[in-house]
Formats: C-alpha cells, structure tokens, sequence
C-alpha cells in the first residue's frame, strides 16, 4: 500500500519530483546525496491522509513557522540520492505533517524516511510563501557546477552582477529567469540563519538564490519550473565559460537590447 494509490494528482506530483531528481543526477548536480527537493501537497490532502498516523515520533524543525499549521510535504530523505529517488521516490522521500504546534512534523508515509537536512530551510521558506499569498509550491537545492564555481569569484557577488552578465549571454535567461539570481553570502548549511538570509533575497524580488560556494535554491509553482529556472541560468553560465575558454572575454547583450526585451515582453525587470 502506498499514499499514492488512486491519487492521481498526488502521484503526477510525486513523480514530477522523480523526473527532476533524474535531470539533477544526469546533469552532474547531485553528487551523492546532494541536493534537496520539498513540495507542498496539501491541496492533495484527503481526510484519510489526514487520519494516518504517525509512523514514529515528532521531530523538531527547529524553529515555528505559524503560517505551515496543518500543511503536508512530499520531502527528499536526508543521506538519499536523486538517482535513486528518480527510481523510487517513495523509498527515498517521504510525507511530511506539519503538527499544530507548528514547531514539529511527523512522517505519515510511505516508509519513515527521515526528511532533508535542510528541511528548516525548505520549510522556513514555504511559510515565508504562504504567508505572503504566493501560489509557489516547490523549492529545490541543486549544485549546478558553472553557476557554483562562479561565486568563488569575489565580484561576481555583488548585487546583480551575475544576474546581469548571465541575462546578457543569450536572450532566453533573461525572458525565462526574469527576476534575476540573488546573491547569499556563505552561510553555515542546513542553518536556520541560513534560511533567514534566502528569504530576505526572496523578499527582495528573487525566485531563484545563489548560496555562495554551495548551490542554488530555487521556488516556483512546481517543481519542473523551479528546476528550468537553475537549468537556464545554468546554460548562460556555461556560454560565458565557453567564451571565456576560446580566450576571450564575452560581449553579451547591450543594456538597450535588454530593455528592449523587457518591454517587448512585458518582462518585470
């Protein structure tokens, strides 16, 4: 028996996650058991998911988040690989309920597997989102290599210095990623500073956010659309890299010819 039998939204979820944790595997950007994906499912919570039991003693998240009362989450397990998640993601992740006290969580199903490290991040940024009206329901962490590789470069860290040269590269980063990448500075993993500091960047405008050293963090409506956003990105970063290897430096798009494409598209930025 799984959470998943004769429900079908929940399952195209589930597996949703799967086909990205496969992209993440092949692409290099999980390594081992890196990276870490959370979904919010509650809109696919029925009243006998609500009555499952505990399958073993709450945990603390490690800080209260008000806004998450009563929420459910499909999690990647902490030491679990996206290649075997993209295989078995019920084996290697597990749903999460979020308990009344808002300051613990329990797993429901299918098997106890013990949710990401970074879960007080993932879910610290999820009630940040709620609380704010947003219909964003996945975040993902990945460590795309050239986008990683390019914040061991001190001025790359200064505001928008990256978003602005990755737009440049080719006209689809900034149509598709057009908030931009914020910037975290190095930060502790798994921290809850950490998590403080991602939602700050959220707040001021990015969806997608580079941790210094580390990886990326990403929020969208699901989890293919967050994984497209660090795919783009990545692919800009990969153009520069290319240039930069023939031996010259870039020209990029012109500040006017991407003006003119956030007019044309109405783009935010």
């Amino acid at each position: 028996m799984s959470i998943l039998d004769n429900r079908t939204e929940l399952t195209r979820r589930v597996n949703e996650v799967a086909e990205v944790a496969g992209y993440l595997w092949q692409k290099g950007w999980a390594e081992r058991n890196g990276g870490n994906i959370v979904i919010n499912i509650t809109d696919c919570v029925d009243e006998e998911i609500r009555r499952l039991p505990s399958l073993g003693e709450r945990r603390a998240i490690g800080t209260t988040l008000p806004h998450l009362q009563d929420c459910y989450f499909y999690c990647k397990g902490t030491n679990r690989r996206m290649r075997d998640l993209a295989r078995e993601p019920m084996a290697n992740g597990s749903v999460i309920r979020i308990t009344d006290d808002c300051a613990h969580y329990e797993i429901i199903a299918d098997q106890e597997v013990r949710p990401t490290s970074e879960l007080p991040s993932h879910l610290s940024v999820h009630d940040y989102l709620i609380a704010k009206g947003s219909n964003y329901k996945a975040s993902l962490h990945t460590h795309p290599i050239e986008l990683v590789a390019m914040t061991h470069h001190r001025p790359f860290l200064e505001k928008d210095v990256l978003t602005r040269l990755l737009w440049s590269m080719i006209p689809e980063t900034k149509a598709f990623c057009p908030l931009g990448l914020g910037i975290v500075r190095y930060m502790l993993p798994s921290s809850v500073a950490l998590a403080v500091e991602t939602i700050d960047a959220i707040e001021e405008g990015y969806d997608v956010v580079m941790w210094e050293k580390h990886g990326v963090f990403a929020v969208d409506t699901n989890i293919m659309s967050a994984f497209d956003q660090v795919d783009v990105l990545n692919k800009a970063a990969q153009i520069y890299m290319a240039a930069k290897s023939m031996g010259f430096e870039p020209e990029g798009m012109t500040d006017g010819q991407m003006q003119e494409m956030t007019k044309v598209f109405g783009l935010p930025k």
